[in-house]
């Protein structure tokens, strides 16, 4: 079996006057992934933005099967790393920079030579987002259930609604035009929708509820980031757009720069995260 090693590492950041705290976790052997090797680690950043990264621990199992060093972390405001409850609804501290910049830290003090990323959903946004600036290293990205922007998720969810019981549908359309979502009713057949595009597995993974409770504790960064949580999607995000040139996938982000390295987009017709 791979060994794991846990940390912490010291973060800090403008409009914070406390030491934040980077919780990470990795699986194998990173000492190879130090040098010119074979071994190139891999990051996976998880989805939310918030929504903590318990519920990718399969995913360390890379390391035993395909001997790929594997690093999760959890990113500032969600599960171990430093939450910080009192920026609720502070919209400049909540930036793309701020997670840019905990990613590079974070690769920093690992002393990582070369490393592949594996964004899921919002950390997929992420990752492309820094792909975007070339560093230094980044040798791939791999996607997986990650919208192409806002708008194409908003349209991606409305078709997916359609696929629902007419009742259904018109339950979730009326809450979400009266701006009560949070409604019994509406909550109620939401996790219907969920059960069906969001996990299929029956009961959900434990790790998945894991996650899940820990976001309920501390919706911070979700409830700042994301300005309504419903299938009529607005996000306070950046949005990405895709680009066919010749037979080449290049993601193109909305605030400029392109990715240059190899990358894999992954979802399937059925996925929330379109």
């Amino acid at each position: 079996m791979s060994s794991t090693v846990e940390g912490e590492i010291e973060f800090t950041w403008p409009g914070i006057d406390k030491p934040l705290k980077t919780w990470y976790k990795v699986a194998g052997d990173l000492s190879r992934a130090q040098t010119a090797s074979p071994d190139t680690p891999l990051i996976i950043l998880h989805g939310g933005p918030g929504f903590p990264s318990t519920y990718l621990n399969s995913l360390f199992g890379l390391a035993m099967t395909h001997n790929i060093p594997v690093i999760i972390y959890d990113q500032i405001g969600s599960g171990h790393s430093t939450r910080l409850p009192e920026k609720a609804g502070d919209g400049a501290f909540w930036t793309e920079a701020l997670f840019i910049a905990q990613l590079k830290d974070l690769i920093t003090h690992l002393k990582l030579r070369e490393y592949d990323i594996m964004g899921h959903s919002w950390g997929g946004m992420l990752g492309s987002r820094f792909a975007a600036q070339q560093p230094e290293g980044l040798r791939r990205l791999v996607l997986f259930s990650v919208p192409a922007s806002a708008d194409l998720w908003a349209e991606a969810q409305s078709e997916l609604l359609n696929e629902l019981p007419e009742d259904v549908q018109v339950v979730i359309r009326k809450h979400e035009a009266d701006g009560t979502t949070s409604s019994p009713e509406y909550q109620e057949v939401m996790v219907g929708y969920y059960a069906q595009f969001s996990c299929r597995v029956d009961p959900i993974p434990n790790d998945l509820a894991t996650s899940l409770e820990e976001m309920e504790e501390d919706p911070t960064v979700i409830k700042t980031m994301c300005v309504v949580c419903s299938i009529d999607l607005s996000f306070n995000l950046f949005s990405v757009l895709w680009l066919f040139l010749g037979n080449k996938l290049i993601l193109c982000c909305e605030q400029g720069g392109l990715i240059r390295v190899p990358h894999d987009r992954y979802a399937q017709r059925l996925d929330h995260y379109q």
